[in-house]
């Protein structure tokens, strides 16, 4: 993984106003946290954050920030937050990490190939969009990736099944089912039988004519 740089500023201000007035700047207000450091109140380019997050690995790609032209600390996106009607980055959380020591993130779970059950008619059900690892921040992976070919109807593939980089753990347990491939409901099949089966219905009989009236005999 490449790390991503980013300049920072130190924050004197806080608050709504001062807030406000950087992003009129171009700038936005943040927050630096963890590994053992003291909060620190910061601004970043939201350009230049946002261009580094929409790459290959999203928010878990590894920042090197520097503030105010010092040496970069590594830090992933923590959090962030959108004006409401504008979608403009308003806001964003940095975790400082230590580039040493394990971290905790998501990654998306891929899945290739079509399944035979899902040929024979059943349904692919993905359980987990994402998968929550462990592992050094430079051994971060873009994705985990699982082919779902030979998977039939009533398959399920665990944990278990899936293939990880060296030095990733997947936080689940190893009997956690991720994929599925669900059987063709046999109520439908059957009611589709008996459709195709059946006699067209007899169309109905005709409504008896009444007989005319006989008229009474003038005396």
């Amino acid at each position: 993984m490449e790390f991503h740089k980013i300049d920072a500023s130190l924050r004197a201000q806080r608050g709504k106003g001062p807030s406000a007035r950087l992003r009129r700047e171009g700038v936005i207000p943040a927050i630096a946290y963890g590994s053992g450091h003291e909060a620190t109140a910061i601004t970043v380019n939201p350009k230049e954050l946002l261009a580094a997050v929409t790459g290959p690995w999203g928010r878990n790609t590894v920042l090197q920030v520097a503030v105010d032209g010092a040496e970069p600390f590594p830090a992933l996106l923590a959090d962030h937050a959108y004006h409401p009607v504008s979608r403009d980055l308003v806001h964003a959380d940095f975790l400082r990490i230590d580039l040493s020591k394990p971290v905790e993130v998501d990654v998306p779970l891929t899945t290739t190939g079509k399944a035979a059950g899902v040929i024979e008619g059943g349904t692919l059900r993905q359980i987990f969009r994402k998968l929550p690892i462990s592992c050094l921040p430079s051994a971060i992976p873009q994705f985990i990736e699982f082919d779902v070919t030979e998977m039939k109807q009533n398959d399920v593939r665990k944990v278990s099944d899936l293939t990880v980089p060296e030095g990733v753990t997947i936080r689940l347990p190893i009997e956690q089912t991720v994929v599925a491939v669900d059987a063709a409901v046999q109520e439908e099949v059957e009611a589709a039988a008996e459709g195709e089966g059946a006699a067209p219905a007899a169309a109905p009989a005709e409504a008896e004519k009444k007989a005319p009236e006989k008229k009474a005999d003038k005396k």
